[in-house]
């Protein structure tokens, strides 16, 4: 099929030389783009024309982490103040509760809203396989191919339970060997590592507290053997820092390298408390930190060196992270508030508007190793999306579109568009033709996860006051 976009106001390209394009158009052939620039693609044969007059086109946001299965247990009152260690060990007891049905609604839920916010490729890390659940990650590739969205999941796995002095409880890990096998079984079924690709998969043990040494070893090996890129979370948290220091002897970073966690097919979620020395290496490494600044705030974990981590010359990539720690999945959401973030930790010398929305699309595409996707120009996959400008909300910003964009604050975006297919059309998914009835069904599953939860434990998740138990 065969797209012109015709007459935008503006085209956002973000490729290595930042060119704004005034009054241009897109010539979309099949997934890729075949022209752009002031007149391209007129008189050309089309299947199809979008007239953009008073729009700006961006290339797709790129998210770089998150878990999906959270869309089902954000908001609850019992956890809302808690710091990460105790934060999740409320939660794993609620996510013992998961379903194949629970992760595929949740993914419809979190990818819709990340769709709906102008991102057209996304990583999810799924880590919690409860021991009378099969299919997980089968649940969430269907739910992506539903929406036409492109799909990095990321296979996670815990095997460091409580008896072992882990965090998770015992019946939430799993067995080492039977994770690498499932590794290699899914691979098999679902990577594909072509250029435009709509799924690729990656190995991710999900961290230094839940994991053991000899797992991170294997899934790398594993990894690099299969061609497939690496993820964990990192240096979040001064508890984590302090695990591994008593555990490893040795800081999260160092314990990483020591171990092979390292290079430009590894990303690490989070990456916060790095030292200076640390952040040079990551630079040299050529090592991905997807940064995370709602669900940083909301955990009160600290802020990512985002700025000094890009002229290290390390990888970094926004992320909106689960929404038990973030309460939603608005990519757009996430650029405002890392550039207020950064403005707010670093002062004159934080990130500007054009630097942050490099994080969200060449910065992120990069970080999940890709070449075809994060900016706009020829041959690239027609990742895009199309901003109206005479919204209410731009009112009064008649110069920078990209200023605009990060600086006034997130709404739907008008049209989104995945390897040339329209997958967002006048703000609604293309692909679910009834979003209330998805929020009235993910609403119900989540409230007998809850209610299950509460039954088993005697904490009542709906109370305001974290960790209290039922009376």
């Amino acid at each position: 099929m065969r797209v012109l976009i015709r007459n935008a106001d503006w085209i956002v390209t973000m490729n290595p030389r930042r060119e704004r394009i005034r009054h241009g158009n897109i010539l979309i052939d099949g997934c890729r783009i075949a022209a752009l620039g002031v007149g391209a693609g007129e008189g050309e044969p089309v299947d199809r024309v979008i007239e953009a007059e008073g729009r700006a086109v961006f290339p797709g946001f790129v998210n770089t982490h998150h878990h999906l299965y959270q869309t089902l247990t954000r908001a609850i009152p019992a956890v809302q103040d808690l710091p990460l260690f105790p934060w999740l060990t409320m939660l794993y007891e609620v996510w013992r509760e998961i379903t194949p049905e629970a992760v595929y609604l949740g993914a419809l839920v979190g990818l819709g809203e990340l769709l709906k916010s102008g991102c057209t490729t996304s990583a999810d890390h799924h880590y919690v396989f409860p021991r009378a659940a099969d299919g997980l990650i089968e649940a969430e590739i269907e739910a992506a191919r539903q929406l036409g969205i492109k799909f990095h999941p990321a296979r996670g796995s815990m095997s460091l339970g409580r008896s072992r002095g882990g965090l998770p409880p015992d019946d939430l890990v799993q067995d080492e060997d039977a994770i690498l096998a499932d590794c290699e079984r899914l691979l098999d079924r679902y990577h594909d590592p072509g250029r435009y690709s709509m799924c690729r998969l990656a190995l991710a043990p999900c961290s230094p507290f839940s994991v053991t040494p000899r797992l991170l070893e294997e899934a790398a090996a594993l990894a690099r053997r299969r061609a497939v890129m690496l993820h964990t979370h990192l240096a979040e948290t001064r508890d984590e820092e302090r695990f591994c220091r008593e555990k490893f002897g040795c800081r999260p970073v160092a314990h990483m390298e020591r171990l092979g966690w390292l290079g430009p097919d590894v990303w690490f979620a989070h990456a916060i408390h790095l030292n200076d020395e640390e952040v040079r290496l990551l630079g040299r490494t050529g090592t991905g930190v997807a940064h995370c600044p709602v669900s940083n705030m909301k955990l009160a974990s600290g802020v990512c060196r985002v700025g000094e981590l890009l002229d290290a010359g390390a990888r970094v990539g926004l992320a909106v992270d689960g929404s038990a720690s973030n309460d939603g999945s608005s990519m757009w959401g996430e650029l405002r508030v890392a550039y207020l973030l950064q403005k707010h930790a670093r002062g004159e010398s934080g990130l500007g508007p054009e630097d942050v929305l490099y994080l969200a699309t060449a910065g992120g595409a990069r970080v999940l190793g890709r070449d075809d996707t994060g900016y706009l120009d020829v041959d690239m996959a027609a990742d895009i999306i199309l901003v109206d400008l005479g919204r209410l909300e731009f009112a009064g910003t008649a110069g920078d579109p990209v200023a605009a964009l990060v600086t006034t604050g997130p709404g739907p975006v008008e049209t989104v568009m995945v390897n040339g297919q329209v997958v967002v059309e006048k703000g609604r998914l293309v692909g679910l033709p009834d979003e209330r009835e998805l929020a009235r069904m993910a609403g119900e599953v989540a409230r007998h996860m809850l209610e299950r939860a509460g039954r088993r434990t005697g904490i009542d998740y709906l109370r305001a006051r974290g960790g209290e138990h039922g009376e």
